[in-house]
């Protein structure tokens, strides 16, 4: 795989985890209704996908060194990733009960960052343990973070 498809799925990825994590996150605890979780992630799925896209289009179009083959490729391949990881929080929605599948949620991504984290460190030749302790320690900082939130706003505005 091309290093700028690489630098741009990993990037976009994560990005796609951290922010559908967290609104389903927020709103589940704030609201608790499946149906606006799931159209908030399909919200999420398209606009933030194609608002990234073409923000990284624009970008590597000012970089007089990107030729149009490679501008393409990043716009696509943060499109799909950011599109595709948002789409993926909806289908234990739709099986389980909304906690639970917010619960089956935070542990499957916790396992896909923490595969992307160690196919990182091997890259970078660092020791696996540190990089997903790193990045699985941010991660779980958002995770706490985002359900006081939701807690917050929810005895506060909600219900």
């Amino acid at each position: 795989m091309k290093q700028s498809l690489k630098t741009w799925l990993c990037f976009w990825v994560t990005s796609g985890i951290i922010t559908t994590l967290w609104l389903m996150v927020w709103l589940t605890f704030s609201s608790n209704m499946e149906m606006v979780v799931i159209w908030w992630i399909l919200t999420i799925a398209i606009a933030d996908s194609f608002s990234d896209a073409l923000g990284i289009h624009i970008s590597q179009e000012s970089d007089k060194k990107n030729k149009a083959k490679s501008v393409r490729e990043s716009t696509l391949t943060t499109f799909v990733a950011k599109f595709v990881m948002a789409l993926t929080f909806v289908v234990p929605i739709l099986i389980w009960d909304l906690k639970l599948a917010v619960l089956i949620n935070v542990i499957w991504w916790l396992i896909i960052l923490g595969i992307l984290s160690y196919y990182i460190a091997k890259i970078q030749k660092e020791k696996a343990w540190n990089v997903i302790l790193e990045h699985v320690g941010i991660w779980i900082i958002v995770v706490i973070l985002t359900y006081f939130v939701g807690i917050f706003i929810s005895s506060r505005f909600g219900n």
